[in-house]
């Protein structure tokens, strides 16, 4: 596997990783930056996904994700949003974000796979 492939693997993978765990996802960062394998880079984040993720790793991700919509998303998006966040309803957050992605066309987002499963 080249480096691309590697690249479009951390993509997809990215929001993935950091909803488990913020540690393997700064890990999985640097070993971008130092160019591993795309094995290792696989293996990393197989290691993430295999932590239990906490509120405050779901939470963070959510977050992230959300930050493509604070521009645009209309004010009952928003209030829906924070109750969501607030009830710390993950699925229903995901749920909410996958569909945003869709109306507001993120393909970046909508090319992960967190919000595919």
């Amino acid at each position: 596997m080249n480096q691309k492939q590697t690249e479009q693997l951390w993509r997809e993978e990215k929001y993935r990783v950091m909803f488990h765990s913020q540690n393997h996802y700064n890990a999985i960062r640097q070993a971008m930056k130092d160019n591993l394998s795309y094995d290792k880079v696989a293996q990393l984040i197989t290691d993430a996904h295999n932590q239990k993720a906490t509120n405050g790793s779901m939470r963070n991700a959510c977050q992230h994700m959300w930050g493509y919509f604070k521009k645009c998303a209309s004010a009952k998006e928003k209030m829906q949003y924070e109750r969501l966040l607030e009830e710390t309803d993950f699925t229903g957050l995901l749920q909410l974000l996958k569909g945003l992605a869709r109306k507001y066309e993120i393909n970046y987002l909508l090319e992960s796979r967190i919000l595919k499963d």
